[in-house]
């Protein structure tokens, strides 16, 4: 069924038909918008393009404020200059929301705003729906998310945040090299489920008939680098994880993984803490955030919390030496913290485990914090502590009750390392959906020698959320996996 035109469709559609090229194919500009504003008054011939963002038409004299995503600037446009046939033109065509090209001179305003003065004025583009009078608050939620480009267009608040995102990029990229990491790309269809606890998308592939998976990490991968002689190497990986949707998840996700030949996780703990605040500072000019409606400090000394005795300490009892489901079920529910009904969708200790953590120790955690001294049994991948063999030598930061990053010292010994593949295999039988595969490739690589090593990875889009104040994550990517609308 055809769509009805609004009124003011209908007439942009007519003017439309008054211009003899309404798509040319291309302008010459001279400068960006950013760099005509930062030229002396009095520059000639400076020739910009970009969006008509407001309009006010006057007599013989209007002014229109054209923009890109990173600035905007005034055209002042006059009869005189421009010509009078073609100032009418002007007057009767364009409409906000137009792209156009102006050529002129550089000058400031009685007002002391820096403006083009135009002479020149070319057409490059209609808007055949108007641009919305108003483009803010909750109501506006959904089509911000299906309409990114209407969004961006009307919000100068997501304006920043994204081209934040894109600055960021450079930054770490930068950053890494300066340290001495370098970059690689691993697969995204691979065929064993490995790296990270988490339910998968499946696929086929038809070329080799073989049933695969999309990637939901690419730790494996790159700890192969490390065995293959890369000392300190690191992805941008885009992961998926077939799980469900919160403010803080989304099924497509992008992150970094490193990974470091010869450290421990102290000394990535040492190399994070120094990339965020260096971030922060990188793209907001300060270590001080503002978290929903606090503040916090990343340029402070960070808190630290042992895991194993924190958790113990909450539920009253040493859940360390379960090994039986069933068994740490019954205590949890016998320390009162939670029902039965609550444990109803956890299968295994690692999910038992997980559930009382995020609920007891997790959610109340506001300031940078480094949780470290995890249960084994929840990082198959990770080194076990020479100390103690239930636990591993494991850290995350959680700021504002969320998990910020995620890092290990590394199992490197393939004994074991195929045990804790054969026990989430057990977990998996006992119905935990989220444990990996026994993966022979990794294993092979890893008996090839691996040397001590230690990795980090951190989800770009819940660090934006933490440096813009963004309270989903459905806001800081540029266009997040929406239902289709009922047409």
């Amino acid at each position: 069924m055809e769509r009805k035109l609004s009124e003011q469709e209908i007439v942009r559609r007519e003017k439309l038909k008054l211009i003899e090229r309404p798509y040319p194919d291309k302008y010459d500009a001279t400068h960006t918008i950013s760099e005509a504003r930062n030229l002396e008054d009095g520059t000639e011939n400076v020739s910009i393009a970009g969006r008509i963002g407001f309009m006010r038409k006057m007599g013989k004299l209007s002014f229109v404020k054209i923009k890109n995503i990173e600035d905007a600037i005034q055209l002042k446009i006059e009869a005189d200059k421009l010509g009078e046939e073609k100032y009418e033109e002007f007057k009767k065509i364009y409409d906000a929301g137009d792209f156009v090209g102006a050529k002129g001179t550089i000058i400031t305003t009685q007002t002391g705003e820096k403006s083009l003065e135009v002479s020149e004025l070319t057409f490059l583009g209609k808007a055949l729906r108007p641009l919305p009078e108003k483009f803010h608050g909750l109501q506006d939620t959904e089509i911000k998310y299906r309409e990114r480009y209407v969004d961006l267009i009307m919000n100068q608040d997501s304006r920043e945040l994204f081209l934040g995102r894109s600055k960021f990029y450079y930054f770490l990229r930068q950053f890494m090299h300066d340290n001495g990491f370098l970059e690689v790309e691993t697969p995204i269809v691979q065929t064993a489920v490995s790296g990270a606890s988490a339910k998968p998308f499946f696929t086929h592939h038809n070329a080799l008939d073989i049933d695969c998976n999309l990637r939901i990490a690419p730790e494996c991968y790159l700890k192969e680098c490390n065995a293959a002689g890369y000392d300190r190497v690191y992805e941008v990986a885009k992961c998926f994880r077939n799980e469900g949707m919160d403010p803080q998840h989304l099924q497509e996700f992008t992150q970094i993984e490193w990974y470091a030949s010869y450290w421990n996780f102290e000394d990535n703990i040492k190399f994070f803490q120094d990339f965020m605040r260096q971030t922060a500072m990188y793209l907001k000019g300060t270590t001080e955030l503002t978290v929903g409606e606090q503040t916090i400090d990343l340029g402070k000394e960070w808190n630290r919390v042992n895991y194993v005795e924190a958790l113990t300490e909450a539920l009253g009892f040493d859940f360390l030496s379960i090994e039986d489901p069933e068994e740490l079920r019954t205590k949890i529910i016998e320390s009162g913290k939670f029902t039965k009904n609550d444990l109803e969708e956890c299968n295994s200790v690692a999910q038992l485990i997980d559930f009382c953590y995020k609920r007891l120790i997790r959610a109340n955690i506001f300031e940078p914090t480094i949780m470290w001294n995890y249960p084994a049994v929840l990082k198959p991948l990770a080194r076990r502590n020479d100390e103690n063999d239930k636990v591993v030598d494991v850290f995350q930061v959680i700021i504002a009750g969320a998990e910020i990053c995620n890092a290990y010292s590394e199992l490197v010994n393939p004994e074991i390392q195929r045990a804790n593949f054969e026990d989430q295999l057990k977990q998996k039988a006992q119905g935990d959906d989220e444990t990996m595969d026994l993966d022979e490739d990794y294993l092979k690589a890893m008996e090839q020698g691996m040397p001590p090593i230690s990795g980090l990875g951190v989800g770009i889009d819940r660090l934006m959320m933490l440096l813009y104040n963004a309270p989903s994550v459905r806001d800081v990517v540029l266009f997040p996996m929406m239902k289709p609308e009922n047409k």
